[in-house]
C-alpha cells in the first residue's frame, strides 16, 4: 500500500508526464497549453485557413463566408429531418427555417458586437489573431454579411435540393 502511494507520488514529478503537454512560451500562468493536437502544422495550417483567422480579409468577407457556410449546412437537418420531411413543402420548411435560424443568429452577433466584447487572445493555435474583430464596427460589419451569407447560402441549398432530378439528368 505504501509502495502504491509513492509510485503516485512519483508519477507527478516525473519527467516522462512533461515530455507531450508543455506550458505555452514556457509561462504556465498564461492558462494555455502546448498539446500534440492544437501545436501540430496540420491543425495550425487548417484552423489559420479558416475565414475568421484568414490574414487580409475585412470583416465583411469574413462574415459572407462564414455565414454562406452555416446557411447551406442548416438547411439540411431542416429540410430532411424535420417534422415535414415527407410532405410536399419540406425543402420550403426547411428554406424558412434556415433563414430564421440565420436572423436569430445575427440577432445575437449584433447583441455581441454591441456588449463591448474583449479583444482576442493570442493562442497556440493562432498566435496572431485578426483585428478585425477589435472593433465594434468590424463585429457589426460581420454580422451583417453573416446575414446576407446565411440566406444566400441557404437558398443554395434549396435550389439544388429542389432541383436535383434534373441536376442528376444533366450528370448523366
Amino acid at each position: 500500500m505504501a509502495q502504491a502511494a509513492d509510485a503516485s507520488k512519483n508519477n507527478s514529478s516525473d519527467p516522462r508526464n512533461q515530455e507531450v503537454v508543455f506550458a505555452a512560451a514556457g509561462n504556465p500562468q498564461l492558462g494555455n497549453l502546448e498539446t500534440p493536437i492544437n501545436s501540430s502544422g496540420l491543425i495550425k495550417w487548417f484552423i489559420g485557413n479558416l475565414p475568421a483567422y484568414r490574414p487580409d480579409l475585412t470583416p465583411f468577407r469574413r462574415g459572407l463566408e462564414v455565414g454562406m457556410a452555416h446557411g447551406y449546412f442548416l438547411f439540411g437537418p431542416f429540410a430532411k429531418l424535420g417534422p415535414l420531411r415527407n410532405a410536399p413543402p419540406a425543402n420550403l420548411a426547411g428554406l424558412l427555417s434556415t433563414i430564421g435560424l440565420v436572423v436569430i443568429l445575427t440577432a445575437c452577433l449584433s447583441l455581441y458586437a454591441n456588449s463591448n466584447p474583449p479583444k482576442p487572445v493570442a493562442t497556440v493555435t493562432v498566435p496572431n489573431p485578426p483585428s478585425a474583430f477589435n472593433t465594434t464596427e468590424g463585429w457589426n460589419n460581420f454580422g451583417s454579411a453573416f446575414l446576407i451569407g446565411g440566406i444566400g447560402g441557404a437558398i443554395t441549398a434549396y435550389f439544388l435540393t429542389s432541383n436535383l432530378p434534373f441536376l442528376q439528368g444533366l450528370a448523366g
